[in-house]
């Protein structure tokens, strides 16, 4: 039995994944902002599941939730960063306000909870942590310049804790999702107040008055939190776990874009060093 702590659990791709670890018979602290939509999961395992309230921005929310998972379970083995939120503006469009708010929520609250349960792993010398990004940090849509750069900021980051932890019999890892019926799309999708006429025909197609993908999204989150499982649970996790068949084939996608440009530039790139 682990104990997972996951974040974000009111809805989606979290409640699928606290849903599937509490029903393997693993403990799961189970946060969202407003506890009463995770109330339900502690109710209905009242033994393995703790309900908490976490604003992933606020200090004291972190320091406390973990705090609590060591009393109640005696730490946490999978950290999984799930709460986030998507933002769609043209890079000009972006208010400095909902900007920085973005990157507290995606980037400075993971970072904040891998800093709070990493000295409890490292001192059992066992844990996983469970970054979960997007193929937009791959594919880099227009409107979503501020989005990508959070999830790649996140991947970055995970990229060298997975380095550094490694040693001590800590894995990091990294998830790209497609597309999933989740409420991403929906309640969670925020963007600029005031487009900006010139964008209409890039970033401006992708603004929620003009979406029609909500609801329709290829991704199961059930399956998807099964795979998460099934990854965190391997002799070898991956680094990178791609979910849904529309990442892998944008990935794929842009592996190979990324190969032709080295290719045709390559001459270039190489003719910067000195001669002789």
């Amino acid at each position: 039995m682990t104990t997972w702590l996951i974040t974000g659990c009111s809805t989606g791709l979290g409640r699928a994944l606290a849903e599937a670890v509490l029903d393997r018979g693993h403990n799961a602290v189970v946060t969202a902002r407003d506890v009463t939509r995770v109330e339900d999961l502690a109710a209905t395992h009242p033994d393995s599941a703790l309900a908490a309230a976490l604003d992933v921005t606020d200090p004291a929310h972190v320091a406390d939730v973990v705090r609590r998972a060591d009393e109640r379970f005696g730490g946490v083995d999978v950290l999984v960063n799930n709460a986030g939120y998507g933002y769609r503006a043209a890079v000009e469009e972006g208010d400095d306000a909902d900007v920085q708010r973005l990157f507290a929520t995606n980037v400075f609250g993971p970072v904040a909870l891998i800093k709070a349960v990493l000295p409890g792993m490292r001192a059992r010398r066992s844990g996983a942590i469970v970054n979960v990004s997007s193929i937009g940090a791959r594919i880099t849509p227009a409107g979503s310049g501020y989005y990508a750069a959070t999830k790649g900021a996140l991947e970055g980051l995970t990229g060298s804790l997975r380095k550094e932890l490694e040693p001590l019999g800590i894995t990091a890892m990294i998830v790209e999702p497609g597309g999933f019926r989740t409420d991403f799309s929906g309640r969670s999708l925020q963007q600029s107040a005031e487009p900006i006429a010139d964008y209409a025909d890039t970033a401006g197609r992708r603004r929620k008055e003009h979406d029609t993908t909500h609801g329709t999204q290829p991704g199961d989150p059930a399956k998807a939190a099964e795979a998460i499982i099934e990854a965190v649970e391997a002799p070898e996790p991956p680094s990178l776990l791609l979910l849904g068949q529309d990442a892998v084939d944008a990935f794929r996608g842009v592996l190979d874009a990324h190969r032709a440009e080295i290719d045709a530039w390559e001459r270039t790139s190489v003719g910067t060093g000195f001669d002789g």
